[in-house]
C-alpha cells in the first residue's frame, strides 16, 4: 500500500504554491477532460458494459454524455463563477468595497460509486477543479475495469501533480480517511457514510455526502397509465435498477394498482423483448453479494410480474411485486435492483402519511393531473428532489442542485452548485485608511450623542407590504408633478424658441 501521508502532503504543497488558483490552470484541467472524453469513448463504453453490461446508449445518455454536458458548461461559465460577488451595503458602509470571494478549500478527497462509475467519480472531479482545487479520487473498486481505466487515463490528460487517483478496497480507503483532507465527497450508502462523516469530524473537514433511500413513487387516478408505466419502468430498470434515485416502491390505490400492473405487462416486452435475458439493452447486478441481497427481497407481497433469475449471469427480471406491506423485506432498505413493490393507499393523504414514516428519500416521484395532489405532496413531504410525472430527468437540469436531505445525504452538486460545494465563500471588505474621523462614534469614550447616531446609522427596518410599501414612492411622485406644475414644465410639447 502506498504512504497516502506522503501522497497528501506532496499535493497539499503543490496547491500552497497557488498553481490552481488562476482561471487558466483551471481551464485547462476542463480541456482535458474534455479530452479525455473525446478520445476515449470506446473504452469507457467498453469498461461500462464489462463492470455492469450496461448498453452503449445508455453509457453514453447516463454517464459520458452528462459528464461531457457538465464540462462544456463548466468551461462557458467559469470567468462569470470566479467573479467577486458584490452585496449589499448599509449606510454606514457605503464607502467600503464589500464583496465575496470563492476559493478553494484545497486538497480534497473524492469516493466514487460503483453504479455509475464514470459519472459519479468524474462529475465531482469537474466541480473540484474549477474552484481550483487538487484532488486525490479513490474510483470505487467493485466496478474494477471502470476504476483501472480511470487510473490509465487521468495521468494522461490533467496535472499529475495535482490530480490523483487511488485504486483499491476497503484498506486503500480506510488509510484515505486518516488522513487530514480540507474537503471530503463520497458517493455511496449509509453505512460507510457515517464512517466518512466520523473521519472527518477528525479535523472537522467540511463534507458532502451523496446517498440514497428508498424513493417513492405516487400514481394518482385518471392519469395516463401507459404514459406513466413507461416513465416509471425505464426509471425502474435502467442500469437494472442500480440508480440512487431509481424509483423504490410505488404508492396507489387498489384499483389503480391492477391498470399499472396491466400496462407494465405490455411494456416489459417492448423495452426488453419477451425474454430479458436476452436482451442487449438490460444490465445485470455488479457482484454476487448485491445479486443475492435483492434475490431475498423478491419474498415480499406476490410477485406479479417477471421474478426471473439467472444466477450464472446475476441476472433477475423485471420484477413487480403486488399486495406489498411496509413491514416486507423489501420496504425495509433501498432495493437498489429491478425490483418494483406496489403498496396499495387510500388517497394520497395515507400516501404522505407512509411517506413521513421513513427517512427522508433522494427522489420523490409523483404522477397526478390534479395541482392539489402535487402540492399537497410538496407542502406536506421533504425530499432531496422532486420530479412530477416523469422519473430521473429532474438530474439531468444543471440549474437544478442534485442532493440530499437527512438520511439522503448532505450537500449538493451539479452545475454551478459544483462549483460552489467546493469553494469557500470568502467575506471581504476593503476600506481605506483616510477620512478616520467619521469612525469617531465608534471609538470610546461613548457618550449618548455618539451611541443615537450609531443606533441611526445602523438599525434596520422592517420593510412594509402591500399598498404601503409603495407609498413613499406616491409621495415623492406627487411632491415631483406638483414641482413640475409650479414650474411650468409639461410633458406634452418642447418648445425649441430662442
Amino acid at each position: 500500500m502506498a504512504n497516502f501521508t506522503e501522497l497528501v502532503n506532496g499535493v497539499r504543497q503543490v496547491f500552497r504554491s497557488g498553481r490552481t488558483v488562476t482561471y487558466e490552470w483551471r481551464r485547462t484541467q476542463l480541456e482535458g477532460m474534455l479530452k479525455l472524453l473525446d478520445e476515449n469513448m470506446d473504452k469507457l463504453t467498453d469498461a461500462l458494459y464489462k463492470d455492469l453490461h450496461k448498453a452503449k446508449a445508455e453509457a453514453m445518455m447516463m454517464e459520458l454524455n452528462m459528464v461531457r454536458n457538465e464540462v462544456i458548461n463548466t468551461m462557458n461559465s467559469l470567468t462569470t463563477w470566479m467573479k467577486p460577488e458584490k452585496v449589499k451595503k448599509e449606510l454606514i458602509n457605503i464607502m467600503d468595497t464589500c464583496y465575496i470571494k470563492s476559493e478553494p478549500y484545497g486538497v480534497v478527497l473524492i469516493l466514487g460509486a460503483w453504479n455509475y462509475p464514470i459519472q459519479l467519480s468524474l462529475l465531482p472531479l469537474i466541480g473540484a477543479l474549477s474552484a481550483g482545487n487538487c484532488a486525490i479520487l479513490k474510483p470505487s473498486e467493485i466496478s474494477q475495469n471502470c476504476a483501472q481505466l480511470i487510473e490509465q487515463l487521468i495521468p494522461k490528460y490533467l496535472d499529475n501533480d495535482c490530480v490523483k487517483v487511488v485504486n483499491g478496497g476497503v484498506p486503500e480507503t480506510t488509510a484515505l480517511l486518516s488522513e487530514r483532507f480540507d474537503y471530503i465527497f463520497y458517493t455511496g450508502n449509509n453505512v460507510v457514510a457515517k464512517i466518512v462523516m466520523a473521519a472527518a469530524a477528525k479535523y472537522l473537514t467540511p463534507v458532502t455526502l451523496e446517498l440514497g433511500g428508498k424513493s417513492p413513487v405516487y400514481v394518482d387516478r385518471n392519469v395516463n397509465m401507459e404514459v406513466v408505466a413507461r416513465r416509471i419502468l425505464w426509471g425502474k430498470c435502467s442500469n437494472a435498477g442500480q440508480t440512487c434515485i431509481a424509483p423504490d416502491y410505488v404508492l396507489c390505490s387498489k384499483d389503480v394498482q391492477d391498470q399499472l400492473i396491466e400496462q407494465l405487462k405490455k411494456i416489459i416486452p417492448e423495452f426488453y423483448s419477451e425474454n430479458p435475458v436476452e436482451s442487449g439493452h438490460y444490465g445485470r447486478i455488479v457482484n454476487e453479494r448485491h445479486f443475492q441481497r435483492v434475490k431475498k427481497l423478491m419474498q415480499s407481497g406476490t410477485v406479479a410480474i417477471g421474478g426471473d433469475v439467472k444466477d450464472d449471469e446475476r441476472f433477475i427480471s423485471p420484477t413487480v411485486l403486488r399486495d406489498v406491506k411496509v413491514t416486507d423485506p423489501a420496504m425495509q432498505d433501498e432495493i437498489f435492483g429491478p425490483v418494483l413493490p406496489i403498496i396499495t393507499v387510500g388517497d394520497d393523504n395515507e400516501a404522505i402519511d407512509v411517506i413521513n414514516s421513513r427517512e427522508k428519500p433522494l427522489a420523490l416521484y409523483i404522477f397526478s393531473n390534479n395541482k392539489r395532489v402535487v402540492h399537497n405532496f410538496l407542502n406536506r413531504t421533504s425530499s432531496g428532489g422532486v420530479c412530477v410525472n416523469d422519473t430521473l430527468m429532474h438530474i439531468s437540469i444543471p440549474t437544478l442542485p442534485f442532493g440530499g436531505v437527512g438520511h439522503s445525504g448532505v450537500g449538493s452538486y451539479h452545475g454551478k452548485f459544483s462549483f460552489e460545494t467546493f469553494s469557500h465563500r470568502r467575506s471581504v471588505m476593503e476600506r481605506g485608511l483616510t477620512l478616520d474621523s467619521v469612525n469617531a462614534i465608534r471609538y470610546p469614550p461613548y457618550t449618548e450623542k455618539k451611541l443615537q447616531m450609531v443606533s441611526w446609522l445602523s438599525s434596520q427596518k422592517v420593510k412594509k407590504t402591500g399598498f404601503f410599501s409603495f407609498f413613499p414612492f406616491v409621495i415623492i411622485g406627487t411632491v415631483v408633478a406638483f414641482l413640475f406644475k409650479a414650474l411650468g414644465i409639461h410633458g406634452k410639447e418642447v418648445s425649441h424658441t430662442d
